[in-house]
């Protein structure tokens, strides 16, 4: 086995990190400290690349509705902005709306190219994480 290939348990909490919001990276990384141990580039790209994903998401979901709700008092634009809202959040592939499919199917993209060891490339998000590393 190559030196730099990920193991199986890298991969695994690599992959859950992604799914469960960064939560099992950030514990991850408690171990680690305490272990006084530093988890491999791999695993560490993919535990901070699923934290940012999930805070940048929270904070893009936050915002958007606090401009929508802002924008429900203008009377013109309050009909326009709730139905354009309601067509994104309305089912229409086996039960998942446009938004739902956009974002599991992004959340499955990381946890199966991470499961399979290789990074998972999301142009503006893993630039940020790889200009953190040193070479």
């Amino acid at each position: 086995m190559k030196e730099n290939t990920p193991t199986p348990f890298e991969r695994t909490v690599a992959g859950f990190s992604y799914l469960t919001g960064g939560i099992v990276g950030m514990f991850w990384l408690i171990v680690c400290a305490f272990r006084q141990s530093f988890p491999r580039r791999f695993l560490l790209f993919n535990i901070l690349q699923s934290i940012f994903v999930t805070l940048c998401y929270v904070l893009v979901n936050t915002v958007f509705w606090w401009i929508v709700n802002i924008i429900s008092y203008i009377p013109f634009l309050n009909r326009i902005i709730r139905q354009l809202v309601y067509l994104f959040n309305m089912p229409y592939l086996f039960g998942y709306s446009v938004m739902q499919v956009i974002i599991y199917g992004t959340v499955l993209y990381m946890v199966v190219f991470s499961f399979m060891g290789v990074y998972a490339y999301l142009p503006w998000f893993s630039k940020v994480i790889l200009s953190n590393f040193k070479d």
